[in-house]
């Protein structure tokens, strides 16, 4: 049995923020479990950057300033009193890289430059070129291997063992040798990011974006806290979803229709291009649906026209975006306009963390950071360069949290460990016996269609109770899987296997609560309902699963300085 003090899950920037924060007391023994190698993570495909108010880039911006914008964005569903503790912690913890060896890009006066980005007021974004993510997580990852972190690259989490409202420890299986561990730890971090794959190829989101932290908290008791604010980011290739960095607006870049008009004078006359997420993706797709695409064939899009910005400033500011383009379009952006259309980003939804300070749960010894992890700083609509800020900001909090839960909490009991083990051991022969019964990717491949039809950008009840019944068909279908493999070392096919149940679970959730709030806010888009109603829903959901009942309900959002206005861009 692996025995830690402090055991992360994840290898992800907050993941590894967290695991740095923890090992700087040496007292104390942390270990980082993650499915893929830590300097792959997800926190890489993060490219435009990271916010902190240092007003270099604008004299006039401020700490207060990024609160205002940051519950304006939310649309009034951020805690406020935890958008004020990220915003002054982000300064801090951005210089806290640069001295760790972060190759930030400069300004003319050496200073770390800042660029515009969407729903912000002044340009606050820190950047690297458009790598901003690769190379926060590089540093993080060498610093972790200073400070003594010991690693389990390639370990994949199956479940948090909780009995009777205590934390136990968790069972991983080392995907190397198909081997399944029980790991005793006093505390735990979960930092294993969003679950876009719920939309499978809509989306930005890597491979391994299943929500597997997120699943084994909501399998625990822990409950989702607004899962229903689902980001579909403007600018995803048109063919595969992949990301084109909110950079590349952020530059100069202008949006256009079949018609060559920048489209956003009509959505946001003031911001144009550097509007929010959520109005923006909502022009695009309202150009597409007025007949103002490009495309054909049921193959919409619009065009990301980068082509005024020059090559040499292509060059220098948005190389990886050329690349993407150029591998993936098979076009040159410095001459030819982009095809993008919305695709699905991130989750302001996930775990309910019950105190930002410490990223603590309902459960004492399980802390969430990161993405999987709802604060909640984001609310209905998380502002671009919100989000690296987010995993450093509360990865930091999260590994101080679990140090002191781990000098306050006593080891798991062993006896419930190894009878969870078993479970999973059986689970694993099962499974690799199994010689028919319904492929695991046609379920994959089913969720993510009711999910994009139904539970999308723009959202009706009809549609939406279609795909709650769908998915609660798939559940049932999903104890039917097969996975073809038999064999223990790197069986990915099983590993798959528990990636579409987490999805499934975490999918119910999404569509029960998009149900229930009946108005539009944010990122959430009701044609039945297109209006925000603050009196019935200024409020969280939350749904917590009871063994195979889903439960909803809500607690208050905590509002400190602005009370809800309308928002204009």
């Amino acid at each position: 049995m692996l025995t830690y003090d402090v055991v992360i899950v994840g290898g992800g920037g907050a993941g590894m923020r967290a695991a740095l924060e923890a090992a700087r007391d040496k007292s104390l023994q942390v270990a980082v479990f993650s499915k893929t190698y830590p300097t792959r993570s997800h926190t890489g495909a993060a490219q435009g950057g990271i916010n902190g108010a240092f007003a270099f880039k604008d004299p006039t911006d401020s700490i207060e300033k990024h609160f205002k914008d940051t519950v304006k964005g939310s649309d009034f569903l951020g805690d406020q009193n935890a958008i004020d503790f990220f915003v002054n912690e982000c300064p801090e913890c951005i210089l806290e890289l640069e001295r760790m060896g972060v190759p930030f890009s400069r300004d003319e006066f050496g200073r770390i430059a800042q660029r515009p980005f969407g729903g912000a007021s002044s340009p606050r974004t820190c950047y690297s070129a458009d790598k901003t993510g690769h190379v926060i997580l590089h540093t993080l990852y060498e610093q972790c291997l200073k400070h003594g972190v010991k690693f389990y690259n390639e370990w994949f989490l199956l479940e948090l063992v909780v009995d009777k409202g205590r934390f136990q420890g968790l069972i991983v299986q080392n995907m190397h040798d198909g081997c399944i561990h029980p790991v005793n730890t006093k505390s735990v971090v979960i930092a294993t990011g969003g679950f876009g794959r719920i939309y499978w190829n809509r989306t930005t989101n890597a491979l391994n974006m299943t929500g597997d932290g997120t699943a084994a908290c909501f399998n625990a008791g822990i409950p989702l806290k607004d899962p229903e604010f689902v980001q579909f980011h403007p600018t995803g290739l048109a063919g595969t979803g992949i990301l084109m960095s909110e950079a590349s607006r952020g530059e100069g870049g202008y949006l256009i229709n079949k018609n060559g008009e920048r489209f956003m004078s009509r959505y946001a006359p003031e911001k144009m291009e550097l509007g929010p997420r959520d109005l923006v993706s909502r022009a695009i797709e309202t150009e597409i649906r007025e007949g103002r695409g490009v495309g054909g064939n049921g193959n919409f899009y619009v065009l990301l026209d980068l082509r005024h910005l020059g090559k040499k400033k292509i060059l220098e500011r948005l190389p990886q975006i050329r690349e993407l383009a150029i591998d993936f379009e098979n076009l040159d952006p410095i001459e030819h306009p982009i095809p993008i259309r919305p695709s699905c980003h991130y989750m302001m939804g996930g775990i309910h963390v019950s105190d930002h300070t410490t990223c603590s749960t309902p459960v004492p010894g399980i802390h969430a950071a990161g993405e999987c992890a709802c604060v909640s700083i984001h609310g209905a609509n998380r502002l671009g360069g919100n989000s690296l800020a987010d995993v450093i900001v509360f990865g930091k909090a999260a590994g101080k949290g679990a140090c002191l839960s781990a000098k306050e909490l006593s080891s798991g009991a062993e006896p419930i460990l190894l009878k969870r083990t078993a479970y999973w051991e059986e689970k694993f022969r099962t499974m690799r016996e199994k010689g028919h019964g319904l492929k695991v990717a046609e379920v994959r491949d089913r969720l993510a269609a009711t999910m994009w039809n139904n539970v999308g950008i723009f959202r009706t009840e009809k549609e939406m109770e279609k795909a709650l019944s769908e998915v609660e068909e798939l559940l049932q279908e999903y104890n039917s899987c097969y996975i073809g493999d038999s064999s223990t070392k790197y069986n990915s096919a099983f590993i798959q296997y528990v990636e579409t149940g987490n999805l499934l679970n975490l999918a119910k959730a999404v569509a029960l609560a998009a149900i229930a709030r009946k108005e539009s806010r944010g990122c959430h888009a009701r044609d039945d309902y297109p209006t925000r109603d603050d009196a019935n829903f200024l409020k969280h959901s939350t749904v917590t699963k009871i063994g195979d009942e889903y439960k909803l309900s809500y607690i208050p959002v905590t509002i400190t300085k602005y009370q809800p206005e309308e928002r204009r861009y």
